[in-house]
């Protein structure tokens, strides 16, 4: 059995065709700002918007544990940096 590295770091521009591909086969938007990207061996497998919440993730690749470990470390990034997402500002404001 072979094993594919995971990474997760953020998109870049040179990243926007393939965050196109993973929008068209997910059926949904083309995520913006600051994005994080899960790979496994190198090909992107889902993304996170960071500022929203927003996910997109290839429906033909068992992601779901991906989009999960992206909503953790943008979470995990959010406390470092001492800010909340857009997503916890909304949950905030209507508590």
């Amino acid at each position: 059995m072979t094993h594919n590295p995971l990474t997760i770091r953020r998109a870049s521009a040179a990243d926007t065709p393939s965050l196109a591909r993973l929008a068209a086969l997910d059926s949904a938007t083309l995520l913006t700002g600051d994005v994080l990207l899960a790979e496994i061996g190198g090909e992107p497998w889902a993304a996170l918007e960071v500022d929203t919440g927003a996910t997109i993730a290839d429906p033909f690749r068992p992601s779901a544990d991906l989009v999960e470990l992206l909503r953790l470390h943008a979470k995990r990034m959010s406390r470092e940096l001492g800010r909340p997402t857009r997503r916890l500002r909304l949950l905030a404001r209507a508590a």
